[in-house]
């Protein structure tokens, strides 16, 4: 009965510390390819100059290739674009499952090289996933802009 009691205690420990069902649920959805289609920023009209992720501008991530691969939380990335700079981007991901009012999430995007270790140290990018099926997924970046909150937003499509 002690061992039955242990082995139990020990079961419910490492399912309470898991994932919940519904981040398992987004990571598997974030699984495949995808297609960054646009960049808009639907707070403020015009035309602006962003850098994505200190890698390009916005324009040449748009129709930008994206592949999540959710069993170790890795990815690439290949912007597109005439005058961008092309080649794969590689970063982990991970989803923070902390404070994620009705399946709204934040996730942390970390460069990486092509060996998956961290080029920026303990740095990456917060994003906040405003919507995610298994056709469209939205994230949205809110940075300061003139001491004011600057919302950039990404549409997907799944290929």
């Amino acid at each position: 009965m002690k061992k039955f009691l242990i082995l139990f205690t020990m079961a419910a420990l490492v399912f309470s510390c898991g994932p919940s069902k519904v981040a398992k649920e987004a990571r598997k959805t974030f699984d495949g390819s995808w297609t960054l289609n646009s960049v808009t920023y639907p707070n403020n009209p015009g035309e602006f100059n962003v850098t994505l992720f200190n890698t390009a501008s916005a324009s040449c991530f748009e129709n930008s290739n994206w592949d999540f691969v959710s069993n170790n939380n890795r990815g690439t990335y290949t912007v597109n674009g005439v005058g961008c700079d092309g080649g794969s981007n590689y970063f982990i991901w991970s989803i923070d499952e902390e404070n994620t009012p009705s399946g709204v999430y934040d996730f942390l995007l970390k460069p990486t090289n092509e060996d998956y270790k961290s080029t920026t140290g303990n740095q990456g990018f917060r994003l906040n996933l405003k919507s995610l099926s298994d056709t469209n997924m939205v994230w949205e970046q809110t940075v300061s802009l003139d001491g004011s909150p600057f919302t950039i937003r990404m549409n997907f499509t799944k290929n």
